[in-house]
């Protein structure tokens, strides 16, 4: 599936999603919000999709916005209106990708400026090659980051780094983002690298794959009590269900698992 901004292919329970504007570094413009919140409405029914890797085309993950078609009256898009439960339509850009029901895997090259940045952030997993080039923009352009950058960072990085790096809107590389915390792991090629480990997650258990990002999605706001409870709830769903007895029973026999979606 296409459109003029995002493709999305899929094979054997993982989806190749990819920003699709590389004469541009992928950079956001008003179908470019429009694009990559309607591949996540599409992803999210999915059921047969077990998990997401997050790339762009070309020469870079994606550049931030596309201030020249911007520079006329912004995206277009309601800041007000929570059009997609708790975010509105820039935020759901980013934020979107944490709400799916399967991990997102981010592979990342070149820059992630901005909203591009915001957009990786949004992924479970980011896997990112050392020279990349990283920033929290927005206040190079005299705004504030508002795609959903704030309550994801929150759970990622310590509050002091986020400051300095939105105060100061500075360029980092691929191996300060890892010791920061923004960046889960460096690969050379980052799309093979999240390609493989989309293949090791396929191969387990979705309905335990997908509780167990509901029970971390939960656990930034819950309190122990809450998350306790969840806990027992998402296990009582999967056990003794058979696609959990077809995982114990493809461990013992060495062989690959075959799951129901």
């Amino acid at each position: 599936m296409s459109d003029d901004r995002v493709t999305i292919r899929c094979e054997d329970g993982i989806a190749d999603v990819r920003l699709n504007r590389a004469d541009k570094m992928n950079a956001i413009d008003p179908a470019m919000f429009t694009g990559i919140a309607a591949a996540i409405d599409r992803l999210a029914a999915m059921d047969d999709v077990r998990v997401v890797v997050l790339s762009g085309e070309g020469r870079a993950f994606c550049a931030g916005l596309d201030m020249a078609s911007m520079a006329d009256g912004g995206s277009g898009l309601d800041l007000d209106a929570r059009t997609h439960g708790l975010a509105n339509g820039p935020q759901q850009v980013a934020w979107g990708w944490r709400t799916l029901p399967m991990p997102v895997i981010a592979a990342v090259h070149g820059v992630a400026f901005g909203g591009g940045f915001q957009i990786m952030s949004g992924a479970d997993i980011r896997i990112a090659r050392a020279d990349a080039r990283f920033a929290i923009r927005e206040t190079h352009w005299g705004l504030v980051p508002d795609m959903a950058g704030v309550a994801l960072w929150r759970t990622l990085v310590r509050d002091d780094l986020l400051r300095e790096l939105t105060y100061t809107a500075r360029e980092f590389d691929g191996t300060e983002a890892l010791e920061m915390g923004f960046v889960t792991r460096l690969a050379e090629d980052p799309l093979a690298s999240a390609m493989a480990m989309a293949r090791e997650i396929a191969g387990k258990n979705p309905g335990a794959i997908r509780g167990s990002k509901r029970l971390y999605n939960l656990a930034a706001d819950a309190d122990a009590a809450a998350v306790l409870i969840a806990e027992s709830e998402e296990q009582a769903r999967v056990i003794r269900t058979p696609n959990q007895i077809e995982q114990v029973r493809a461990n013992i026999e060495r062989r690959p698992a075959v799951f129901k979606d």
